[in-house]
């Protein structure tokens, strides 16, 4: 059962879980209703992905069934997301090769999140995510996607200038969205469902033209 302590400012909430695909969609749940409750509905979305990403994780690289735990930590600025386990084996960026599926996660957590990081405990290590929470959530998105798509270029290019940046841009957007695609649909998600949610989404913004 969730925990929720308040100090000063701080508002955290502790939800224990076992490793099973089964539990990643009640996290989810979780989290959107403990992130409704801190009245934080617009961090919904990137922190759902956040959960996700970071419970998958476990399941594949802990193992299915082991205990774990996830805990959402709010200062007011920023969102902290952590999912302790009981491994010493801590992921990197480096170590993963483009085309590893746990490579890929680590590389969309790094561009949609502030910042991330493994810290090793006595009984395991933990793996966090910071999610900076500002007033726009239109610029935020813009801030996330050029993130993500400076990450997405090759690797050694050269940097490029006018039409030709454009370019590239356009073809690193359209591998983002497969890559988000196929990730999807490992989890178990109806990528066309997803792409239509994403549309209401975009077209609900303020400021989004009709």
């Amino acid at each position: 059962m969730p925990g929720d302590e308040v100090r000063e400012h701080r508002q955290r909430s502790v939800l224990p879980f076992m490793a099973a695909p089964a539990e990643v969609r009640l996290l989810r749940q979780a989290t959107t209703a403990q992130l409704g409750q801190w009245g934080m509905p617009h961090a919904v979305e990137e922190t759902e992905l956040v959960v996700t990403e970071l419970a998958t994780n476990v399941i594949k690289h802990v193992g299915e069934g082991t205990s774990a735990t996830l805990v959402l930590e709010w200062d007011g600025e920023r969102l902290r997301v952590e999912v302790h386990d009981k491994s010493h084996s801590v992921p990197s960026l480096s170590a993963a090769g483009c085309d590893d599926e746990c490579g890929r996660g680590l590389h969309l957590l790094a561009a949609v999140t502030a910042d991330w990081g493994t810290v090793l405990t006595a009984a395991g290590k933990s793996v966090w995510c910071e999610i900076a929470l500002g007033s726009d959530p239109v610029c935020q998105r813009t801030e996330r996607a050029a993130a993500a798509l400076r990450s997405y270029r090759p690797a050694g290019g050269t940097a490029l200038e006018g039409r030709m940046r454009d370019v590239a841009l356009k073809e690193s957007a359209v591998e983002l969205i497969a890559d988000l695609l196929h990730w999807t649909a490992s989890c178990g998600f109806d990528p066309d469902d997803v792409l239509d949610q994403a549309q209401l989404h975009y077209e609900a913004e303020p400021g989004i033209a009709a």
